[in-house]
Order: structure tokens, then C-alpha cells, then sequence
């Protein structure tokens, strides 16, 4: 295992930072979390059909670009470190994970081809707070006349045309594909912390759909697991960027006749910090190489519990040390520390990941 960027990564990195840099600077990104499309579908389609980011993952054989998960967690890290409003954890992560675990053929090679060209968004319809080995979901039932329940706080799905949805049927478990633009479909906005990536309640009454045939709770496992070990990277990047602005506003800002970031008491509170995001990075980076590996799922669980408080405290430390303006709805700061929070409780909360931890590295679990 090698920790370290490869040439194609950081070749990645640079495509992907410089069209962020371009097309997703934080004033046009506070401007649209105060509009009715908080979603920027238009970047997102240059991210997934020129760049190829939706596709990373998925083999050549299948349409897809037949990278890793390393080169996924290095689009996390860009993502996070822009706090960009784009559908890829919900579409290219989750939904498109999921459907690499079913049967690739028919409607999910279909749905692949058009999730990779950025022709179509997909939203896995689960609670963006299930936890990696939950129970199959029971909140949707396929009948004889379609799809019925409800499922509430999904991820990106106000941005998605299409729904992979978990439902249990008389035949069991299934995924079933739902178009979104029908009669029997309700996407209803819900109040979201993280502006940036704004969740949903959908309702099933009805809904026409088609079954995927496959192992479905195995997929959904496999997407869980994956969404929860490559999140961690989307934290790293978010947390360098809070520590990195921190750093050049303390270089800048002046008291006393002196930079503030020369005072001894911020000094440390920064190198702790930076000790942090270290740490963060290298247990990101092999969570991200793991994936399908032996110990992905020790991995997932260690570099999640961790990254995502190294987040919090990373975003805490940037309001506070801005002083008044990192108060204020003008400064970014506010949206990082929001994407943080919520991504602390995306997919398990530490101390329940922790918990699911204990009995696979075989040490007592929390009391």
C-alpha cells in the first residue's frame, strides 16, 4: 500500500480544482444555496461528462473509466475542500455504487451509461444517516400496483431524475429504478443544515418502477460501506481548506502592531490542528485504498469516526479564529462548518461507528 498521490491523481486533482476554482467560487455558491436550485446541475454535468467523474469507478467493460477508489476519494477531497453543491456523493457514489452490485445488464447498464455521460442524476433513496450494515430498509413496498411508502432525508435527491430505490417486494428484496417525473413520485424539499448538499422526503404512491435483478441487500451493503470509507476524504479536503485559509487570515490580520498568527497561544491551537489533518489524511488514504480489500470495512469505520471530528474542530477553529466576519453569512466559513456537522451524522455518528468497530479489532465496545 502507498499512501502517497500517484502522477494520475494529482494530474485529477488539478483538473477537477481548477474548474471548482472557475465555476465554484463561495460568493456564486452562497448565492445559489439562497435560490430555489441550490443544486449547480450545470457544473455538475461539465464534472461528470467532460472531466469523467461519475464514471471513475465503473469498469471499462461497463462504459466507465475502470479507476479505483483512490481517484474517487481524490474527487471527494476537491469537492470537499469547494464545498461545491453537486450531486456526487448521492449519484456517483452511492447510486452508482449500488448498481455495480446488481446485474449489469438491461435497465442498470442503461442507467450507468447515462450516469456516467452526466445525461442523468441518480439519488439512492435511504436516509443519508443509515449506517454500513443496516438492515435491508422496509419503508417502501413494491406491490402489484407499484411502489408504496416513504423515505425521508435522501441525499441530492431534489437534483435527481432517477431514484434507486431499496423496496421489499412478495419476491423479497429488490432495487427497483424509479423515473422521478411521474404522478406516483413526491419529492418534497426538507429544511437542511449543510446548504450545500440539500436533502429531501420522497413518497411513494404507486410509482411505477423496474426491478433490478441481482443481489440487492448485497449491493446496498456495498454502497454503504463505500459512500462510508470515501466520505472520509470529502472531510480531509474540507478541513485542509479551513486550516489553510485560517492560516493566511492570521498571516494577514493585525493587532497590536503585530500579525495575530504570531501569537504563541494561536500557534499551537494551528500545529494541533495541522497534527490532526495529518493523521486525518493518512487514515483517509487508506481507507480509500482498501475498499474491496480484506480490512475495508475496519478501515471505513477508523478513518470516518476520525476524519469527520478533525472536520468539526477544523471548521470550529476557522469561525472562531476569523473573529467577527467568520460570524457572518458573507464569510464562507459558515458553509464548512454546516457540511461538516452534517457529514459527522451522514452514514453513522462516530460513537456509533465506533461501536461497529470494537468487535472487528476485537476490543470492548463503549459502555
Amino acid at each position: 500500500m502507498n499512501l502517497l498521490y500517484s502522477d494520475i491523481e494529482d494530474q485529477l486533482r488539478s483538473s477537477v480544482r481548477d474548474l471548482l476554482t472557475a465555476r465554484a467560487q463561495p460568493s456564486a455558491i452562497l448565492a445559489r444555496c439562497e435560490s430555489e436550485q441550490p443544486h449547480d446541475l450545470e457544473l455538475w454535468r461539465t464534472l461528470a461528462g467532460e472531466v469523467g467523474v461519475s464514471a471513475l469507478h465503473v469498469p471499462e467493460e461497463l462504459g466507465g473509466q475502470g479507476a479505483s477508489a483512490r481517484e474517487v476519494a481524490v474527487v471527494l477531497e476537491e469537492l470537499g475542500r469547494s464545498v461545491a453543491p453537486v450531486p456526487f456523493l448521492g449519484s456517483a457514489v452511492l447510486a452508482t455504487t449500488a448498481l455495480l452490485g446488481v446485474e449489469p445488464t438491461g435497465p442498470a447498464r442503461e442507467l450507468l451509461d447515462a450516469l456516467g455521460t452526466g445525461g442523468s442524476v441518480a439519488a439512492l433513496a435511504i436516509s443519508l444517516a443509515t449506517m454500513p450494515g443496516s438492515p435491508f430498509p422496509s419503508g417502501v413496498e413494491a406491490t402489484g400496483d407499484g411502489l408504496r411508502g416513504a423515505v425521508r432525508a435522501v441525499a441530492d435527491a431534489a437534483a435527481a431524475d432517477v431514484l434507486v430505490v431499496p423496496a421489499v417486494g412478495p419476491d423479497g428484496p429488490a432495487l427497483h429504478v424509479v423515473p422521478v417525473a411521474q404522478a406516483g413520485v413526491v419529492v418534497t424539499p426538507a429544511v437542511s443544515l449543510d446548504l450545500t448538499r440539500p436533502i429531501a422526503d420522497i413518497s411513494f404512491d404507486g410509482a411505477t418502477s423496474t426491478p433490478l435483478p441481482g443481489a440487492a441487500e448485497s449491493a446496498l451493503d456495498s454502497a454503504l460501506w463505500t459512500a462510508t470509507a470515501l466520505l472520509a476524504s470529502e472531510q480531509v479536503g474540507l478541513a485542509e481548506w479551513c486550516l489553510t485559509t485560517t492560516v493566511a487570515y492570521l498571516k494577514d490580520r493585525h493587532q497590536f502592531g503585530r500579525p495575530v498568527g504570531s501569537f504563541q497561544a494561536l500557534k499551537h491551537r494551528l500545529a494541533d490542528l495541522f497534527g490532526e489533518l495529518a493523521l486525518a489524511r493518512a487514515s483517509a488514504r487508506h481507507a480509500a485504498d482498501s475498499v474491496g480489500g480484506e480490512d475495508a470495512r475496519v478501515s471505513a469505520l477508523l478513518a470516518n469516526s476520525l476524519c469527520s471530528e478533525v472536520a468539526v474542530h477544523a471548521a470550529e477553529e476557522c469561525v472562531q479564529l476569523h473573529g467577527g466576519i467568520g460570524m457572518t453569512w458573507e464569510h464562507p466559513a459558515h458553509l464548512y462548518l454546516k457540511r461538516a456537522k452534517a457529514d459527522q451524522i451522514a452514514l453513522g455518528t462516530p460513537g456509533r461507528l465506533r461501536a461497529l468497530l470494537a468487535p472487528l479489532v476485537d476490543l470492548p465496545g463503549p459502555r
